[in-house]
């Protein structure tokens, strides 16, 4: 029985994760409906039970808690997490914040706050390992353009990597499109690109524009009715709840289709 742990960095970072602890806890309800926690959701959950005071597969789901961390130096996103349906997955010491930002600067993200929370995200880390009877990989989920994800990002790779060398390191980066609006994203890019080739075992690269051609065409597939076979009208791409269709914020049907992408790479 092994565990993974998900650090979710960076704004793009927190709703990609956001999507894809949704879709796990979607896919598990549908593949469990006896309510019991099993192995393959101890890879991304911990059962906390106060009167047993630990995990035990076999057992009822009693409350349970993702083997997550979310860094953000922003406190926008991880505010909305902690109110919102996913909230009961995590404890507030598993968010780490600032409230100023990284102003789309990789070397403030990078340098900065990097030596500022390293003890702390450190802490947090360990935390999570330490729930783990065999711990086999970190998922860490950033962008490449603004300055927490590409930043601060590539800086918590490199943690993981001193503090955890036996570990598996995925890394799922965003980038963004030639019209990006921050001025400032190609060069965090380029800067955050060395650190993914010199501390990532595994990079799953995604593009934004193609995420944003994908989006238009299964939009236009819905709207004409020709969906086809390869997508049903209930599947979790296009689903009402944070899918393509009937879509309550601009980011997230992008989100969705990247959060699926982890979710079939991690399917038990």
């Amino acid at each position: 029985m092994t565990q993974s742990i998900v650090v979710q960095v960076g704004q793009c970072g927190n709703q990609v994760g956001c999507r894809f602890w949704d879709l796990v806890l979607r896919e598990h309800a549908h593949v469990n409906q006896m309510g019991v926690y099993d192995e393959a959701l101890s890879s991304f959950f911990r059962n906390v039970d106060q009167r047993r005071g630990a995990d035990s597969t076999g057992s009822r789901i009693t409350a349970l808690k993702a083997r997550a961390v979310l860094v953000d130096m922003e406190e926008g996103v991880l505010a909305e997490i902690l109110q919102g349906p996913l909230r009961s997955l995590f404890s507030s010491t598993q968010l780490i914040s600032d409230v100023s930002g990284s102003g789309n600067n990789w070397a403030v993200g990078h340098h900065t706050y990097g030596l500022v929370y390293r003890e702390q995200i450190v802490d947090q880390v360990r935390k999570a390992a330490e729930h783990c009877d065999c711990l086999q990989c970190f998922f860490l989920i950033h962008s490449m353009g603004g300055g927490t994800g590409s930043g601060l990002g590539t800086f918590v790779l490199k943690l993981l990597e001193d503090e955890f060398p036996e570990v598996c390191r995925i890394v799922t980066s965003v980038y963004p499109t030639a019209e990006d609006d921050v001025i400032t994203s190609p060069y965090n890019s380029v800067l955050a690109m060395k650190e993914l080739t010199e501390h990532a075992d595994c990079v799953l690269p995604v593009d934004n524009q193609s995420l944003v051609d994908i989006v238009g065409k299964i939009q236009h597939m819905s709207n004409t009715g020709k969906l086809g076979c390869a997508i049903k009208k209930d599947c979790t791409i296009i689903s009402g709840q944070g899918g393509v269709v009937k879509v309550e914020k601009p980011f997230d049907a992008m989100n969705n289709i990247v959060a699926n992408l982890l979710l079939n790479i991690t399917r038990y």
